[in-house]
């Protein structure tokens, strides 16, 4: 789970796009190309495995350089890791979809388990779940594998739920990512208010990485001086998909913020010095291979938190079933 405001930054660099950058042979930048240039095609195997890992990598709150688990509370500060899986719902699936994904984190409450994510849903784009979960390192991640495996119980509850997911979902992906702590910008936003996010793919020409973290860099020197809130956290995915892939991750608590988000980027973009421009315009017209925004909501059924993050907001995070209409008697 994740954190930020990355709006702002999409926002400039894709009237970037439009002013600077010309047709350029074998470059495409449709959702449908990214797609098949990247092989993030719906996979039609492996469920059950992409679930596994999937369930495994929960959010996993540390404190920062001590490694003991703190469940009491949402990160504070950008987590050093992440690992993101990404379901594709089938067509006319997304209220099954969600009724399965419920017992997830019932089974994870009941095994008292300290690892936590967040479950978020497109509200653009394709009908997509994804699970973000967050860590500070690789030896994190093995140690939440290690509980679950001696969890015979729990993981038993976990097939079940993996065999009727299967029937809902037409495609699945994981991917962990790296912080790139030196490109984001903004205070860290508190989490457990946030309702939607925002996140931008970035995927760039092998070579060009030098030239992404320059258009980054300047970016967030622009906004620096324009005295932006803005807030977005950027990582770099090291395994999941094809890359260099970046990611630029925002998060708001009402969907009207994106209004301030978009107003905040043209404020940075207009702050711009001669080099920075430059260094914009040489990113987007030599490096990029395609970007790519998608928004989604926070879903509570699905997301797995402590007791304590529900105990803020009861009304969002616990919401009462609607009420079930008896079948009339009448004849």
């Amino acid at each position: 789970m994740t954190i930020f405001n990355e709006g702002a930054y999409h926002q400039a660099l894709s009237t970037q796009v439009e002013a600077a950058r010309r047709p350029i042979p074998g470059r495409e930048t449709t959702a449908l190309c990214h797609r098949a240039e990247t092989g993030e095609t719906a996979l039609k195997g492996g469920l059950a495995m992409h679930n596994t890992f999937r369930r495994t990598l929960p959010l996993l709150f540390l404190i920062s350089g001590t490694g003991v688990a703190l469940a009491q509370t949402l990160p504070t500060t950008q987590p050093n890791m992440i690992t993101i899986a990404r379901e594709e719902v089938k067509v006319g699936r997304t209220a099954d979809h969600q009724k399965i994904e419920a017992g997830w984190p019932a089974a994870f409450e009941k095994a008292k388990s300290p690892y936590y994510y967040l479950a978020l849903v497109s509200t653009t784009g394709p009908a997509e779940a994804w699970y973000i979960s967050a860590f500070e390192s690789n030896a994190a991640i093995g140690d939440s594998l290690k509980r679950e495996d001696s969890d015979p119980v729990l993981s038993a509850e976990l097939a079940r739920l993996q065999r009727a997911d299967a029937d809902v979902v037409s495609g699945v992906r994981s991917m962990q990512a790296s912080a790139r702590k030196d490109l984001s910008f903004g205070t860290f936003p508190d989490i457990a208010k946030e309702r939607f996010f925002e996140i931008t793919w970035f995927r760039v020409r092998p070579g060009h990485e030098a030239q992404f973290e320059a258009a980054g860099k300047a970016y967030g020197a622009s906004a620096k001086r324009a005295d932006v809130k803005a807030s977005y956290r950027v990582y770099e995915i090291v395994a999941g998909v094809p890359g260099p892939t970046y990611l630029i991750i925002s998060s708001v608590p009402s969907y009207a913020d994106f209004d301030g988000m978009t107003a905040e980027g043209e404020k940075t973009m207009k702050g711009f010095t001669a080099d920075e421009g430059t260094a914009m315009q040489k990113f987007m017209l030599e490096g990029v291979l395609n970007i790519e925004t998608q928004r989604f909501k926070l879903d509570p059924v699905q997301s797995y938190v402590p007791k304590e993050v529900r105990a803020q907001d009861p009304a969002f995070w616990m919401p009462k079933k609607p009420a079930v209409a008896k079948p009339s008697t009448q004849q």
